[in-house]
């Protein structure tokens, strides 16, 4: 991968990568791999996307369908994801391992199902329910109850754990 088009392409949307996969694993060392792991997936997918939609939304459906597919690797134990060096400001970025009240938010998130996790995750990045619908594959209409209900089930994990 060129670093001109990870400069210009993925480093401007590296919160997104890192929220995405920061909730889909529990540790620095899996949240590396996956990290790297999208970016390689978008470097291989640059030219299918076809501007149908923002560059933003085709990062977070890579992302979330990379995250979703190690996710599911790893639970059959299949997990083959090669480690390299992350660049100094994503690892910088993603110290929120260390936060208590950020790994109480991302336990809570990980207690939901994987496709509600999306939801609550765009949510966060401040998606408007017709891009969360867009980037997940849902209807837009059900997107505001479902954060509703994401938001009571998040707030009653948050407040049995505290």
């Amino acid at each position: 991968m060129g670093s001109d088009f990870y400069l210009q392409f993925i480093l401007p949307f590296a919160g997104i990568i890192i929220k995405i996969c920061r909730a889909y694993t529990n540790s620095q060392e899996d949240f590396e791999d996956y990290y790297q792991e999208v970016c390689l997936q978008i470097w291989r997918s640059k030219d299918n996307f076809n501007q149908q939609c923002q560059w933003s939304t085709w990062i977070y459906r890579i992302s979330l369908n990379v995250c979703l597919t190690y996710l599911k690797q790893s639970n059959k134990g299949d997990k083959h994801i090669v480690s390299d060096s992350l660049p100094d400001e994503v690892i910088d970025d993603s110290k929120a391992f260390v936060s208590d009240e950020i790994n109480v938010l991302y336990n809570a998130i990980k207690h939901l199902s994987e496709t509600d996790r999306a939801v609550i995750l765009l949510y966060l990045e401040e998606k408007t329910y017709t891009e969360i619908a867009d980037i997940i594959g849902s209807n837009s209409n059900n997107i505001g109850v479902r954060i509703t209900r994401i938001k009571s089930r998040l707030h009653q994990f948050i407040n049995q754990a505290g």
